[in-house]
């Protein structure tokens, strides 16, 4: 996959060349150094003919010219440039020393192109006995890119490619223990702090929810703590806290869910840890000002040993008594200690991450995530419009007062499963009961891992969550 970027000077001769010609307008083609009727022969086909895609090739020559779809939104415009970087890749993969150009003007657009080209050079080959070594480094040649932007576009991308791998991961190898090593030569990667809580450290928290869900599992639970402090420049008194839903492998437990369709890809239920994991490696190389910490609840969820069981009542660290009805409504268990722990550091805001439920999936699909909370109306504009951006779209649902009411219970405080509808929405309210900060509840479970590729999102996990919470980050630090 890309992992490094490279400049290059103006080509003296295009037609010797192998690799893509990024046209995001028709002005921009008089620019190109060709002859006239070259120009206007590719002018004709791509605009006049209204084609996508161009080929130039002989023996001196492999070219790609290619534009993207037209749209009138910006956040589209992005995006279908992102969509033609995917397609790009699809070309250059297997060409050696193949490179990219653009002889535009707007820098965003270009962005976005080789944004789209490098998500897309992703691959989780690790058990292939196979593997090839595709190109790492991207060779390109665009007169207006400030190299310090292609810079941070690779450090959000290379995030993403750590979260994709922590989700791509089988429970086989990535348990609780293992994702607490990961976190640890991770932040010595990039640059941050991790402490790994283990069974007893929990159990002296008394996190009942990461002790229930985990005491069917023979593997014990772990609790990372992922900590970035600006050296310089703090921009906020307090920190912002992100939480991550750390469920490496999600069986239902006792409520089993049914097979194939429901339990093959469960490995995909830490994507909310992977999502914080990744966030932070961006925000240490980026070097935000600003203070960050990351929570990561671990564990499997199995129905052996000693699992807990439907109708079992679970006593919180804040008091909070739970029924459990159904032990598929495992991961706001974990995160309700997580949510409780994060009290300690005083937060600006905490934002938690999860594939909560299938509701949420359901009501959006694989083309956005559902979120709600209780923050700043100034909080929840800057997450939204970070989320338009890099086009991981966000979908605020509301938290009433009545979506409280399914939650009741006649022997605890609260169940953990809501009603027959808006299970989003009463996953939210349940989580609600533990937090009295500024918070923001992103489910994910729509988009966070797609069983079959589509242009830069490649099959497995997405790493969704990484690029809109950094984006975000960056966005508040400005």
């Amino acid at each position: 996959m890309l992992t490094a970027i490279r400049l290059l000077d103006s080509p003296k001769n295009l037609l010797s060349e192998a690799g893509v010609i990024f046209i995001s307008q028709e002005d921009e083609i008089q620019n190109l150094p060709l002859a006239d009727d070259k120009k206007g022969f590719i002018k004709e086909q791509l605009f006049k003919n209204k084609k996508r895609e161009l080929t130039f090739a002989d023996d001196k020559c492999n070219l790609l010219f290619i534009k993207p779809k037209r749209h009138d939104e910006g956040a589209y415009k992005l995006e279908f440039s992102r969509k033609s970087g995917a397609k790009a890749w699809a070309f250059i993969k297997d060409i050696n020393q193949a490179k990219v150009y653009f002889f535009g003007k707007s820098e965003k657009l270009f962005l976005a192109f080789v944004e789209g080209l490098v998500l897309a050079s992703y691959q989780f080959d690790k058990y292939k006995s196979d593997r090839k070594n595709p190109i790492s480094t991207l060779e390109i040649h665009c007169p207006i890119a400030e190299e310090s932007n292609l810079e941070e576009l690779l450090y959000m991308t290379v995030a993403t490619f750590e979260a994709r791998d922590l989700v791509n991961e089988p429970v086989i190898y990535l348990n609780a223990l293992k994702l607490g090593e990961e976190i640890k030569r991770l932040g010595s990667k990039y640059g941050f702090e991790t402490e790994v809580l283990n069974k007893a450290q929990i159990n002296s928290l008394k996190m009942a929810g990461l002790k229930a869900v985990n005491a069917g599992s023979e593997i014990p639970p772990t609790f990372s703590i992922l900590h970035y402090k600006p050296k310089t420049g703090r921009k906020f008194k307090k920190p912002i806290v992100l939480v991550g839903k750390g469920v490496v492998y999600d069986t239902g437990g006792l409520s089993l869910k049914p097979t194939p369709n429901s339990m093959d890809f469960m490995k995909a239920d830490m994507a909310g840890a992977a999502a914080v994991i990744g966030t932070i490696c961006a925000v240490a190389q980026l070097k935000l000002p600003m203070e960050v910490i990351g929570l990561i609840p671990a564990t499997d969820n199995r129905p052996g040993f000693n699992a807990v069981t439907p109708g079992d009542i679970i006593t919180f660290a804040n008091g909070k008594t739970v029924e459990i009805l159904n032990t598929d409504a495992e991961g706001r268990l974990i995160l309700a200690d997580a949510l409780i722990y994060a009290k300690k550091y005083d937060p600006k805001l905490v934002i938690d991450l999860a594939t909560l439920t299938g509701s949420a999936a359901s009501a959006l699909g694989k083309e956005g995530a559902v979120m709600m909370g209780k923050a700043y109306d100034e909080e929840k504009s800057f997450l939204k419009i970070a989320s338009q951006e890099v086009f991981e779209r966000l979908v605020e649902f509301p938290l009433w007062d009545e979506y409280g009411d399914q939650l009741k219970s006649s022997i605890a405080d609260i169940t953990n499963l809501g009603g027959p509808t808006a299970g989003a929405i009463t996953a939210g309210k349940f989580l609600e009961h533990f937090i009295d900060y500024n918070w923001i509840h992103i489910d994910i479970a729509g988009p966070a891992f797609i069983k079959s590729g589509e242009d830069y999102k490649t099959t497995g996990g997405t790493g969704f969550g990484v690029r809109l919470i950094t984006q975000f980050l960056k966005n508040i630090s400005n």
